[in-house]
């Protein structure tokens, strides 16, 4: 039998619309912030000492607020929306300005992936022009590092991981397609490693530890997937969970999924349409069918 879900800390509400991304911000110091996402392009910045929101970003016109992140700090944050669009904003001093914006011009679901490559750069992996297409630049001079296009007709990318192996010179991309599988790119040799069909339906969302070499991913029929990666960089598919008792797992298709291993002091946030899935010291979760609400627990 599945394990009830933890009694909320509280609730937070007032975002004003359904909630699509949230992102935890903290610095030690200062009170832990939570960034959420909505369908009508607001990103709410909520201080979680005073359990209000202290400000209300607008950038994306109204569309879509789908992915949120911190580059370095939490004065900087990332967020891509479906207007096309990724942007920079600086929110230092109590700012809250877009300093800088990327058109991106996929007008998908698939949300960015963000990787740190040295002080003061990234590399963002984004869904493309092309419904298959991959694209990665460097952050922040925008510089085009590479298109990753597979050769299979897999439809469209639905997913991206970007991480740096310790046994690889460059980085690695896991992505999730149309088609149900799952592809692992060698970024720096534009070549596919390994490719396994994960799901019967498209895989709508993924996430992966590199020390654990484990993965887990989520489709439209409410089946998650686990899978590894054996020392030869070759997807192995381990087990479909279906839920506890022989039910469905709700929504994965629209969850996003966190692996990895959780410090003390380190907050993760997790939305799901219908559940949210993850064990941290602090969960965010969106309320089902409501109006910007978010519990923690």
């Amino acid at each position: 039998m599945a394990r009830p879900a933890p009694s909320p800390l509280y609730t937070l509400r007032g975002a004003g619309s359904p909630l699509n991304t949230l992102h935890f911000g903290c610095c030690e110091g200062d009170p832990p912030l939570l960034f959420s996402g909505s369908g009508q392009g607001s990103v709410h910045v909520w201080n979680l000492t005073t359990r209000r929101a202290e400000r209300v970003l607008e950038g994306h016109s109204g569309a879509s607020v789908t992915w949120l992140n911190t580059l370095h700090s939490r004065d900087t944050l990332i967020s891509q929306g479906r207007d096309m669009r990724v942007c920079l904003w600086d929110l230092a001093e109590g700012r809250g300005d877009v300093t800088d914006a990327l058109w991106t011009g996929s007008v998908g679901f698939c949300h960015c992936s963000l990787l740190e490559t040295g002080p003061g750069r990234w590399l963002l992996a984004h869904a493309g022009e092309a419904m298959e297409e991959v694209k990665i630049i460097e952050l922040p001079s925008k510089s085009p590092v590479c298109s990753l296009i597979p050769q299979a007709k897999l439809g469209m990318v639905m997913c991206i991981k970007l991480w740096q192996p310790d046994s690889s010179p460059g980085p690695l991309l896991l992505a999730g397609y149309e088609d149900g599988s799952l592809a692992l790119w060698d970024v720096s040799q534009r070549s596919v490693l390994s490719r396994a069909t994960a799901h019967p339906e498209p895989v709508m969302c993924l996430d992966f530890d590199p020390a654990g070499q484990r993965g887990v991913s989520g489709s439209s029929e409410k089946s998650l997937a686990s899978w590894m990666l054996d020392g030869q960089h070759r997807l192995q598919r381990l087990a479909v969970r279906r839920g506890a008792g022989g039910g469905t797992v709700g929504s994965p298709g629209v969850a996003v999924l966190g692996l990895g291993r959780v410090r003390p002091r380190v907050v993760v946030a997790v939305l799901s349409g219908r559940a949210g899935l993850k064990v941290g010291f602090m969960l965010a979760v969106g309320v089902p069918g409501g109006r910007g609400e978010m519990v923690t627990s």
